[in-house]
């Protein structure tokens, strides 16, 4: 299982974080157990039952996309909802003659690689989108390019070759003023990904990736929500919306010397805030706990969970943080932009669901030393706060 742990793990942990995260590349070879992950099958099923209008599901060639009357045909409903049905033999045919296959956002649709995202979330501390990428020949997809975010690569089924280029500007951004120049020069890796095989790749690094060992390929890629100092900045401000000096009208209309003054009161302010040597801990933990995660109804229960031990539950909010409250007999429950207070007695059960893996109320009681009933209503106001979900009804 790719939990947070396992992650943590297979990448290295607190070295990888210190060493590698956002600096360079890294492969891990083997790293990644992926069976029960994702399949040829799982694909095929998604495709044939969903339906994937693009961009979610497209077809990509030599760095142009695939018009999609190439391979889907236009199906309207009694209901006059049209949508594009993929048709099996014209998608053949397009792969067959080089074009990749790319279905985004399988985190959303297949609880493995879900589970697998939440993981990598919860070590990472940032939100997670899983692509899958599916190839058959030596023509690539994409071309030479380079992405604005991090990724964390699983090789499925098959093998396939990546040429790294690192980057030509530094921590290039979405929307960036100036684009990255390409590289010149040959790569400064090319590396053959076997099933298993894990690769690191920061935003910013130009690569190349082709199906060229006669073996069809399928790979999952992890990509990385960045956090960066505009971003830091944009929460503070959002800190300092309390603060007079930012409430204040700009002075348009005033004279120079009290426009003057207006800027040093937000100066101030600004200085003030980011002079705390604490500052990137609080925004961390404000963003953990304020994330809604990957909320999902807990049918049928709509008016709280009854008292029963089978009863499976998990953490939807996978950045959920637990804090004892010293001298006070209790523990803070942060998440899902709601934090509740609780007796102490709770922390274990809190701590348990903090691992991400599904749980029974009758266990929850159990490690907790009290009552299914007392565990039910705990869990109940989690599951209205949108932090908890029913997994396993056992009707």
């Amino acid at each position: 299982m790719l939990d947070a742990a396992s992650w943590a793990g297979r990448l290295g942990g607190d070295t990888f974080l210190a060493q590698t995260y956002n600096r360079s590349y890294a492969l891990f070879p083997g790293a990644a157990d992926t069976a029960g992950l994702f399949s040829w099958d799982d694909l095929n099923l998604i495709i044939a039952t969903q339906r994937l209008e693009p961009p979610r599901l497209r077809l990509s060639v030599d760095g142009e996309m695939v018009p999609v009357n190439k391979y889907a045909a236009p199906t309207t409903t009694r209901r006059a909802v049209t949508w594009s049905r993929i048709l099996p033999a014209e998608l053949h045919a397009q792969l067959k003659d080089g074009a990749s296959l790319v279905l985004d956002s399988v985190e959303k649709i297949h609880p493995p690689v879900g589970m697998a995202a939440e993981g990598l979330e919860r070590f990472l501390g940032t939100p997670v989108q899983v692509n899958a990428y599916a190839s058959w020949t030596e023509r690539q997809g994409f071309g030479l390019h380079w992405d604005d975010h991090d990724v964390v690569v699983v090789q499925v089924h098959g093998s396939k070759r990546w040429q790294l280029y690192g980057s030509t500007r530094e921590a290039p951004t979405f929307r960036d003023v100036e684009s990255p120049e390409k590289p010149e020069g040959e790569p400064v890796a090319d590396l053959v990904l076997a099933p298993g095989d894990v690769l690191y790749l920061p935003r910013g690094w130009w690569h190349a990736v082709t199906a060229d060992q006669g073996t069809d390929s399928l790979h999952l890629t992890f990509g990385l929500v960045s956090h960066t100092g505009a971003d830091l900045l944009h929460w503070v401000v959002d800190q300092l919306r309390s603060v007079l000096a930012l409430r204040k009208d700009i002075p348009r209309f005033a004279s120079l010397p009290d426009q003057t003054d207006y800027l040093a009161a937000m100066r101030r302010e600004l200085l003030n805030e980011l002079a705390d040597p604490r500052l990137v801990e609080r925004w961390a933990e404000s963003i953990d706990t304020t994330d809604h995660g990957h909320a999902i109804p807990s049918l049928p229960y709509v008016d709280g969970l009854p008292a029963r031990p089978e009863i499976s539950v998990r953490l939807t909010a996978p950045r959920s943080r637990v804090a004892e409250n010293d001298g006070h007999n209790t523990v803070t429950f942060s998440a899902a932009g709601t934090a509740w207070d609780f007796a102490e007695s709770a922390a274990p059960i809190l701590r348990r669901l903090l691992l991400g893996r599904s749980a029974t109320l009758g266990d929850l009681a159990e490690c907790a030393g009290l009552e299914v009933k007392d565990v039910a209503a705990l869990i109940s106001v989690l599951v209205e706060g949108q932090a908890v979900a029913v997994v396993g009804t056992a009707l």
